[in-house]
This record gives structure tokens, sequence and C-alpha cells, in this order.
């Protein structure tokens, strides 16, 4: 049995103000990898003059996003009064719960080259309502993992006996990757765990197949991880287990109940949400 179950062609989307994402979940034939719902590849982009990264203030609810940066740095504020600077190999982790709002900016004089990666996880069912919070890690707690010709840095989760310290609500592992050209990586996966690959740069061999950069590759549940590297690579690894019930997605809105959802909307239209330090600017409920 083949251990490949899917492989997805990221989408481009244009955020506005210039600023292009690659969006690899959701797609038609893939809604989500273990709890992971949402999946954008931010950049590269250059970021110099008037041309800047401006995601106004926008509510979530239901969900964790994670912030991980490759190049350049960025702003986050939100309403519980955070403002703070994300460097590359940081972790920005916010969990909304019940109901946050935030922005993220790009704020730096100096022209730059931006990337990053931003990911949605849904909470359990029980945790969908919890107080929103927000935790920022500098990428020197995060555990590492060796092995022949390659390194990994866990941002979040648990894997192969190592625990990040990211609060997670959820069994789930993300994962970035290095491979020296001709390593080879396998993990094997539990009965019940999703995974998937994503490649940043380089090309990977997965059973005979090339997959390059932005591309995503998704393994069998319970299957073997396993993948050769055609030359030098980045990559991430990242997945989990599968709620049972199914993940309503709206706009910014996550949830298990649509009406949590309806409730979302109304309150961000009558702007009921709470506001973003420093921030004045916002994004208007869309109109479908």
């Amino acid at each position: 049995m083949s251990n490949f179950k899917n492989s997805i062609k990221s989408k481009e989307k244009d955020l506005g103000d210039g600023f292009v994402v690659r969006r690899s979940i959701p797609q038609i034939g893939l809604k989500s990898v273990g709890p992971f719902v949402f999946w954008d590849h931010m950049g590269p982009s250059i970021i110099k003059g008037d041309q800047k990264m401006k995601v106004r203030s926008h509510p979530h609810i239901g969900l964790s996003t994670i912030t991980y940066l490759l190049s350049g740095e960025i702003v986050h504020r939100d309403s519980l009064m955070n403002e703070q600077v994300i460097r590359p190999g940081e972790v920005n982790w916010m969990t909304a719960g019940s109901g946050i709002v935030h922005s993220e900016r790009s704020e730096s004089s100096e022209p730059m080259l931006l990337e990053g990666l931003q990911v949605w996880l849904a909470l359990p069912k029980e945790h969908e309502d919890i107080d929103p919070s927000f935790v920022h890690e500098k990428e020197t707690v995060l555990p590492v993992l060796n092995g022949k010709g390659w390194r990994l840095k866990l941002i979040a989760g648990e894997f192969s006996g190592k625990k990040s310290p990211l609060p997670v609500y959820s069994p789930l592992f993300y994962l970035n990757g290095w491979m020296e050209k001709g390593a080879s990586f396998e993990h094997q996966l539990s009965h019940n765990e999703e995974a998937a690959l994503y490649v940043i740069n380089g090309r990977v061999d997965f059973e005979g197949v090339a997959f390059e950069r932005f591309d995503l590759i998704v393994f069998n549940t319970g299957q073997k991880v396993s993948f050769k590297a055609e030359q030098e690579t980045e990559f991430m690894i990242f997945g989990g287990e599968p709620f049972p019930e199914k993940r309503h997605i709206w706009w910014n809105f996550v949830s298990s109940d649509k009406a949590k959802i309806e409730e979302a909307k109304e309150k961000w239209k009558n702007r009921e949400f709470p506001d973003v330090i420093n921030e004045v600017e916002y994004i208007p409920l869309p109109e479908n």
C-alpha cells in the first residue's frame, strides 16, 4: 500500500496592498490535516516604501493561530493588549477561543524580504469557548532533533519524545526541518495520526515522485512518513489526531457549531468585539 494520499499545489491569493499569500489548506479535496484547518505561505515579498503588509484588525473564534517567519519581521497587536514584534524562528501562538481580535503589520523603515507561514488549528469541541490567550516564544526554547543529514525544530506539540513549550489543546506536531542533499527521513505515524509535508525550498523524492517549493504532500493516516532530499531542502512536517466532529469555517471563524459562527458574524458587524491596542483600522465583515 502506498503511503501517499494526496498532493496539493498552493493557490495564490492577494490579501490587498499588493501582499500575496499561497494557500494550501483549505482546498477542494483537502479541508484539514489533523487539527490544522488553514495553511498560508506569506510572500516572499519585498517590503519597502509604501509597499507594506497591512492585515488590519479582524476577529477569530474557535481556533489557535501560529505565525512563524522565515525572513523579515512583523508587529502583532491584539485585543488582550499584546504588542509583539515577530522575527524569524520565533513563534507567535494566539488562541482565540471565545473570541479575539488582532492585526499584523510590517512597520520597519528599512527594506526587507518578508516570508513566513501562518496556520490555523481548530480547537477541540470542549475548548472552543475557552478564554483567549497569547504566547510568544523565542527560537532558543524550541526542542531540536538531529539525524543523519537532517535537523528538525519542534515548533508545537510532541514528536519523537520531544515536547514544545507551547500550550496546545490536542495531540499534534508542527516542525521546521532541513535536509542535506541525498539525506533520507522516516517517521512512523500512530494508527490515528494524520500528517503532511510542505516544501519551503528545495526538492524531495517521495515514492519516485519529485515535489518542489510550495508543494504539499499528504500521507495516509497511520502510515510511514518517508522521503529523500534530491537537493538541500527546507520543509515543514505537521499533523496530529483529527476531531470526530466536522469543523465549519467562514471567513476567520472556526467552530463545530454553525450557530456560533452566526453569532460571531453579528458581533463583529455590530462592533461588539474588543478593540486592538493602538489600532483604528479594521476589516469589515464580508458580504458573503
